[in-house]
């Protein structure tokens, strides 16, 4: 299958100009002038997008998403349900990481590891993280190590709560065991092996992180840390750790993304170590509002696409070191999205070549809908 986007204002993340986007099956062939002549007269299975008067971006990255739900702390009336799939499409998100949370009583890996493997099935790419809050933390083998060489889906262990008044700090040893065992599996499995870790409010802050590296010689960009804007001096501790070389990640559930970025550069914040993710399906996230922050940020504030965009695909894909994800590039995966130049409301989506949303309706609940009404009795 053969598509070509044509006449589109690429961001590949950085902004590339006016260029023609040509897909072969679920990669990324030609970027520049493609001959559609000369294509057609081939009679190839060929579709053609005209993106005039829309920008093309690498599709979105969701670094953390509690892809069967989350919540569950006000009772059992507060559970969040799982993530559609639709929701991800929808939002231009084509690859997400799915993790369990406060909630491994439950909820389960083997649960956790069925839904990956669902939203694959329908056309996204999709991975997860072994473990949860606590330590030791849950797993499906009898080391951490074993599930990164051993499950292909596994790419690091989270969200391994720290600073939390939920949950009691871990000895900092049992901490770099967890990590230093993630990171031989990552080593040995050829994954980022990175630990992901749920930061909370209280005052110590990311100072488990910081012994990590000064007492046990961790490499730091084996440490990740997420909701780094619980607190302006939590940013700024964040921002310490990202000069010393560390990626870290800010989530939306507060929905004031551009007032975090701003106070993030004012610190002198490195933007090619930030990324930024959904946390959904907890009460305040979803994965809508990652695609709507964006927006916003773009629309509203002094951002431009190419300043922010890194930090929805590219950093990501560095730091869980998804080599053929995150950019618009010959021989990357044909993760597209197509957007409204003046909106940025979101026209196409294309997952690994798939084009799961056509003029901004569901390619993938047309296809549901007639395959309904096929098996109904006449």
């Amino acid at each position: 299958m053969f598509t070509l986007i044509q006449n589109g204002n690429l961001y590949a993340p950085e902004s590339l100009g006016k260029q023609d986007l040509l897909l072969v099956n679920d990669k990324i062939l030609q970027i520049g002038n493609v001959d559609e002549l000369a294509l057609g007269a081939l009679n190839l299975d060929l579709e053609v997008i005209d993106a005039s008067g829309c920008v093309v971006t690498p599709g979105l990255i969701d670094p953390h998403e509690h892809i069967i739900g989350a919540g569950g702390e006000e009772g059992f009336s507060s559970r969040m349900p799982e993530i559609h799939v639709e929701n991800l499409i929808e939002s231009g998100i084509t690859t997400v990481v799915g993790l369990l949370g406060t909630d491994t009583t439950t909820r389960h890996l083997n649960c956790l590891h069925a839904k990956v493997k669902q939203i694959k099935s329908e056309g996204l790419t999709s991975y997860m993280y072994t473990g949860g809050f606590e330590i030791p933390p849950s797993m499906f083998f009898s080391r951490l190590t074993d599930d990164l060489v051993t499950i292909d889906e596994i790419i690091g262990t989270g969200e391994i709560a720290i600073s939390d008044s939920r949950w009691v700090d871990p000895p900092l040893y049992e901490l770099a065991k967890v990590v230093s065992e993630t990171m031989l599996g990552g080593k040995m499995s050829g994954k980022a092996g990175v630990t992901h870790f749920h930061v909370g409010e209280r005052k110590g802050r990311l100072s488990l992180l910081h012994q990590l590296i000064e007492d046990y010689d961790i490499p730091i960009q084996y440490l990740y840390p997420t909701h780094i804007t619980r607190s302006p001096e939590l940013l700024k501790d964040a921002v310490k750790l990202a000069k010393r070389g560390a990626f870290v990640d800010m989530d939306i559930v507060e929905e004031n993304l551009a007032d975090c970025l701003h106070a993030y550069q004012a610190d002198d914040g490195p933007m090619d170590k930030l990324t930024v993710s959904s946390d959904a399906h907890t009460p305040g996230g979803s994965p809508g509002k990652l695609y709507r922050q964006l927006v916003d940020c773009v629309l509203e504030y002094d951002f431009t696409l190419e300043d922010i965009l890194p930090c929805f695909t590219q950093n990501t894909a560095s730091i869980l070191k998804l080599k053929n994800k995150g950019e618009l590039a010959v021989g990357m995966d044909a993760d597209v999205l197509v957007l409204d130049q003046n909106s940025l409301e979101i026209i196409h989506v294309f997952a690994k070549g798939q084009h799961l949303m056509k003029d901004s309706t569901l390619v993938k609940k047309v296809q549901q809908t007639e395959q309904v009404k096929e098996s109904q009795p006449t």
